[in-house]
């Protein structure tokens, strides 16, 4: 004789609550002090510097600035190094109170 094992039904997703405007806007902003933070440290260790043998004059000073903000943003929304999640805990916390 086969037995047969009874039909299962697939588990329910799981049913994540969309986040408020208030904590989106507080995610935000802590992805934007991280972004603040990791460009900082990009011209720290010289990323944006005009080198010597193109010599962009002023204009390239100018917009190498933008660009090492523009790629600190690209490293947070590939991940980071965790410091946004710190802020927006620490930022939410503060909120809360």
């Amino acid at each position: 004789m086969l037995k047969t094992s009874p039909v299962v039904a697939p588990a329910a997703p799981l049913i994540q609550p969309t986040p408020s405007a208030r904590e989106t806007a507080l995610r935000d902003a802590a992805k934007e002090l991280e972004a603040s933070f990791l460009a900082e440290m990009l011209k720290s260790a010289g990323l944006g510097k005009t080198s010597e043998s193109f010599g962009g004059g002023a204009g390239e000073d100018q917009f190498s600035a933008f660009l090492v903000q523009e790629q600190a943003r690209a490293m947070v929304d590939a991940g980071g190094i965790g410091l946004s999640e710190a802020f927006f805990n620490a930022l939410k916390e503060r909120a809360d109170v």
